[in-house]
């Protein structure tokens, strides 16, 4: 878990959009890329609960990305996060979720990249889509700079723009207009793209030739932005107000229960702060893959199976018996086990895909995983059903949701994890989410640790627990 500092003045940059698809990804990569590349440590971050953009940031920067989420998170806690995972960096580099201003409601800045940049005072880059406009983009430039006077906007991006006459004329058009600097434009490259799925950006955890798209996204960036004025404005960010911060954990006495995280092509959809809470509570963690692994590792006390994209590899997870058997001895044997999304469907029976494939899986759930054209997505506020090893009942917890498979039931035997609280955007009805029974938690809701500290230390507690009963 990232160490408290008094320090409140890290170099940063936000990155951020009038909508999206702007390109937002491709120029955060490419400036964490090309900021390394001169020999800076890049610490980068990503607003909202995303789990796929990250690991591209990653990648660039060499340093794991962290999520800043104020929705989920209470807010006052995001700049202790922002800064305990920034304190070794030279300049962290932040990329905004959907539009500057959207968040979680239509009315409010709640969830927003606005609402982080205001915390953590952090200048904002705005990026342009110019395809198909001309003068046009400085009213649009203009409209996003007087929406709210308080958003720390110090500049430009203008992205896809047809030729260097083009780019210039915008550009003077978003100058004029605002009275800030444009640092560069950007022209069409259809060649500089990111594979999509479903479910968004294809992550590097997957094969593919991702450090070339990277090397690309720096060469663009080195070709058409000012590294300098942004570096300068990145360093002229002022300090920002550093609450006390107070976690509830209590950490393990002796042993060090060890917790196994699934973690390969499958099953990546994992928020690195909740691992470091885990491990601040006093737990060792273990990664394995579903996908290639026969066992669990030596001495495992409990299990998280992480979303991801299991209908992608159904095949060989089906394949593997050998798993499936490991998780049907664990969860016999009281371990504790907590599933999320895509765990959640590897622990149905059978995962059902897009194309009406049947491929068992381990069994633990009863019924099916169906694929479905449908995406699910957006925040929840839940409230746990029943007494548990993680939750109190009636307790809330704040997650979000982002699938396309729905969990079809064969039987009512197993009592919901939680009810789904109605809200204005995703939920209009009180619902049944999920299963609990016993030592088995399986939800298709993800949830960031730092909302609930104290959950890490349940959750290490119940692993002890079950560690006794197994000697």
């Amino acid at each position: 878990m990232p160490r408290q500092v008094s320090s409140s003045n890290i170099p940063r940059l936000i990155i951020a959009g009038t909508h999206s698809g702007v390109g937002k990804t491709t120029l955060t990569v490419g400036i964490s890329a090309a900021l390394r590349r001169r020999g800076l440590r890049v610490q980068p971050f990503k607003v909202g609960p995303d789990y796929i953009d990250p690991t591209y940031h990653s990648l660039a920067a060499g340093h794991t990305a962290r999520n800043l989420d104020t929705w989920m998170i209470p807010r006052e806690r995001v700049p202790a996060l922002f800064t305990g995972a920034s304190q070794e960096a030279d300049i962290a580099i932040i990329e905004g979720v959907m539009g500057v201003y959207d968040g979680f409601d239509y009315d409010n800045e709640q969830g927003s990249t606005a609402e982080v940049a205001k915390l953590l005072r952090a200048p904002v880059v705005l990026v342009l889509d110019a395809r198909s406009m001309a003068r046009s983009a400085g009213a649009v430039a203009l409209g996003f700079q007087t929406f709210d006077s308080q958003l720390p906007l110090a500049g430009f991006i203008i992205n896809r723009l047809g030729s260097e006459s083009h780019g210039r004329g915008v550009a003077g058009a978003v100058e004029k207009a605002t009275g800030l600097p444009v640092f560069g434009w950007l022209p069409r490259q259809e060649d500089v793209h990111i594979p999509e799925r479903h479910l968004g950006l294809v992550p590097t955890t997957e094969p593919g030739r991702w450090q070339s798209f990277v090397a690309a996204a720096a060469d663009l960036v080195e070709r058409t932005l000012d590294l300098d004025a942004l570096l300068s404005t990145a360093r002229s960010a002022t300090p920002y107000p550093l609450p006390s911060l107070h976690l509830s954990l209590t950490p393990a006495a002796n042993d060090h229960p060890i917790i196994a995280v699934a973690h390969d092509e499958a099953f990546s959809f994992t928020y690195p702060d909740n691992l470091d809470l885990l491990r601040a509570a006093g737990a060792h963690i273990s990664f394995f893959s579903p996908l290639q692994d026969a066992a669990l590792p030596a001495h495992t006390s409990g299990i998280i199976l992480s979303g991801g994209f299991p209908e992608v590899y159904a095949a060989p997870l089906a394949a593997n018996r050998a798993m499936h058997a490991a998780l049907r001895q664990a969860h016999a044997r009281g371990l504790p086990i907590y599933a999320e999304c895509g765990g959640l469907m590897y622990l149905t029976e059978q995962i059902v895909d897009q194309e009406g494939g049947h491929f068992p899986m381990v069994g633990l759930l009863p019924g099916v995983s169906r694929m479905g054209g449908r995406l699910t997505l957006g925040y929840c506020l839940a409230e746990a059903a029943a007494d548990s090893w993680l939750l109190a009942a009636g307790e809330q917890v704040r997650g979000h949701e982002f699938h396309y498979s729905l969990w079809e039931r064969t039987s009512d035997s197993l009592a919901p994890a939680y009810h789904l609280l109605p809200t204005r955007k995703t939920h209009p009805a009180r619902r049944p989410e999920g299963a609990h029974a016993g030592n088995l938690w399986a939800s298709y809701l993800h949830l960031h640790f730092w909302a609930k500290p104290e959950l890490a230390s349940r959750f290490v507690a119940a692993c002890q627990r079950a560690a006794k009963e197994n000697i």
